[in-house]
């Protein structure tokens, strides 16, 4: 996510969203294999922060307060362990199990509960965004109420993701998840804003031949409705999958190289809660108290300045 140091402003009323946020850690990832055979791939490090932090950090720039992080059984202690409550960031951060992964569209069914009727944001927990109008877009498509508004962002696979197609006027005709051969360049990346209805209409979806309930076919029904807005993401704009070796080491060296490039770190979620004005001096010092001897530990230091 764009870094913001000195530019600090605390969140208007208008900027803290009432939509609450998810971010789906579950799964095995077994395509990180053998790193990931005793840890979640989103605990495992980005550089300099647990991955984790970079789907975070985008529901904050989104406005959101309250998230629940689900993950499977046997990782959610060290997500609560690594995270707590959320306070020190000042979030309101909850847990649930995921005890076996049946799509991701089936995180709203986990989280009905704590969505409570809520409009939802969902982020998956191994994409990294960063960019100057990232912060504007997501808050954007956060105020939105009603629908459904997910992103398009030009891919040379498009068949490993769900692919959106344009007609000639702009306006979104279909939605494919990973065809064989797809109609189009746009992928869409996984972060999704929904309205109040989004629990509803997943127990409306029928599993895919994968035995999966699909997230393409959620927005689909969406599409269909007329409820659907698609906001592209271009130039300027990174969005990074980190599901792979190859990925994830593309990942850390894109954080490494700009980080030591601008001085300015990705995702620090002290960073941004203290400019968003959610934690105030002193609970920044208590951060920069914890990390002292350290280089992330010296970086919060220069907030204070």
């Amino acid at each position: 996510m764009t870094s913001i140091k000195n530019h600090r402003h605390h969140l208007s009323t208008e900027e803290q969203s009432l939509r609450k946020g998810i971010i789906l850690a579950g799964g095995r990832g077994s395509r990180l294999f053998p790193m990931t055979h005793v840890v979640s791939k989103q605990l495992i490090p980005i550089y300099d922060k647990p991955m984790v932090y970079y789907p975070l950090s985008v529901l904050m720039f989104a406005g959101i307060r309250e998230i629940l992080v689900i993950a499977t059984p046997q990782d959610l202690p060290n997500f609560k362990a690594l995270l707590g409550d959320g306070s020190q960031w000042g979030l309101e951060i909850s847990y649930a199990p995921q005890p076996k992964p049946e799509g991701v569209a089936q995180a709203f069914l986990i989280a009905e509960e704590f969505l409570a009727g809520s409009p939802a944001c969902l982020v998956l927990g191994d994409n990294l965004f960063h960019g100057r109008a990232i912060g504007t877009k997501f808050l954007k498509a956060s105020r939105e109420v009603e629908g459904a508004t997910i992103f398009g962002y030009t891919a040379q696979n498009p068949q490993d993701y769900g692919v959106v197609e344009f007609d000639e006027d702009g306006r979104v005709i279909s939605l494919e998840e990973k065809p064989a051969k797809p109609k189009s360049k746009y992928v869409v990346p996984g972060i999704y804003f929904y309205d109040a209805e989004v629990v509803e209409m997943v127990k409306k979806l029928e599993p895919s031949h994968r035995g999966e309930l699909e997230i393409t076919d959620l927005n689909r029904v969406y599409l269909e409705k007329g409820t659907l807005r698609v906001d592209l993401l271009g130039r300027g704009t990174t969005w990074l999958d980190t599901g792979t070796p190859d990925s994830l080491a593309d990942a850390t060296q894109f954080v490494q190289v700009l980080q030591k490039r601008q001085g300015l770190k990705i995702a620090c979620l002290e960073e941004i809660a203290y400019i968003q004005g959610r934690i105030d001096r002193s609970q920044l010092e208590v951060q920069i108290e914890k990390y002292q001897n350290t280089e992330y530990g010296e970086y919060l230091e220069t907030l204070l300045e």
